[in-house]
C-alpha cells in the first residue's frame, strides 16, 4: 500500500472514505455497506474494521480495471465480501489483517 495503513486507519470518518473513493472508487454508500458487513461478522474495533476494509478493497483491485470505478451487480458485493472471508478469514490467510 502506498501509504502508511497506520495512518490511513486513523483518518477522520470523511477523509477516510474520501481517500478508500480515490484509491479504489468505492464510493460512500458501498463503503457504508462493507463497513457494516465486517462489523456483523464480530469485528466491532473500528481501526480493525478499516484494515480489513483495505485489504478487501486490495483484493478487489487485483482483478478489476485500476482505471475504472470497482461496479457490483445485484448481490455481487455480498459475494466478494463472504468469498474475502472464505478464503482469507476463515482459511487462516489473514493478510495482516
Amino acid at each position: 500500500m502506498k501509504n502508511d495503513m497506520n495512518a490511513l486507519i486513523h483518518l477522520p470518518d470523511l477523509l477516510f472514505i474520501q481517500w478508500c473513493d480515490a484509491e479504489f472508487g468505492i464510493n460512500r454508500g458501498v463503503y457504508n455497506t462493507i463497513d457494516s458487513w465486517f462489523y456483523q461478522k464480530g469485528v466491532k474495533e473500528i481501526t480493525q474494521r478499516r484494515k480489513y476494509i483495505l485489504k478487501f478493497s486490495q483484493s478487489l483491485n487485483q482483478y478489476c480495471d485500476k482505471r475504472a470505478k470497482i461496479k457490483f451487480g445485484p448481490g455481487g458485493l455480498i459475494g466478494c465480501l463472504n468469498n474475502y472471508w472464505k478464503v482469507f478469514i476463515e482459511s487462516g490467510l489473514k493478510q495482516n489483517a
